[in-house]
């Protein structure tokens, strides 16, 4: 069995300012390296096989923290991307509440593929193993969506920095 801590990223600038990032880079500002640094902190006498990442910034940068004292690489891969929002990429998310959705967001049925082919992705490159994956909110919820076959609305909103564990 493979053991899964699902992390979501810490905070970004943009998280803080209620900007919807989609699968742009992100930064994590002061806040989110210390939720960083304070997981590092929690997580430091686990054994932790392998450290994977989204392949955007924010969640590199967190994984990395994270890994530090484990002295491992970070695996990047896109399968944990946040989801692509499309034209509302950018924008300030009170102000989307009323807005009619364009047609280039990224659907809740392709996000879950990914989130299929990462879990299958996970077990057969790290079999038996403990896996420590950094992503995002809306992905993270995807990949518990497929992990409990639940809709994505019944899973629980992860805040930055949280950790969560599945057994594949």
């Amino acid at each position: 069995m493979t053991k899964l801590y699902l992390v979501r990223h810490g905070e970004t600038e943009d998280n803080a300012r209620q900007i919807m990032q989609g699968q742009t880079q992100g930064c994590l500002n002061a806040r989110g390296v210390r939720q960083a640094e304070e997981l590092r902190d929690r997580m430091l006498h686990e054994p932790i096989d392998a450290f994977v990442a989204s392949d955007l910034r924010r969640s590199v940068e967190t994984c990395e923290i994270i890994a530090g004292p484990h002295r491992k690489e970070v695996v990047q891969t896109p399968l944990l991307r946040e989801r692509d929002w499309g034209d509302f990429t950018g924008r300030y998310i009170p102000d989307l509440q009323d807005e009619e959705w364009p047609d280039n967001i990224e659907s809740l049925e392709r996000m879950g593929a990914r989130a299929r082919n990462f879990l299958t992705w996970l077990k057969v490159a790290y079999p038996g193993q403990t896996v420590l994956a950094v992503g995002h909110g809306i992905i993270n919820k995807a990949v518990q969506s497929v992990y409990f076959n639940q809709p994505m609305s019944k899973i629980r909103k992860m805040a930055n920095a949280e950790v969560r564990v599945l057994i594949l």
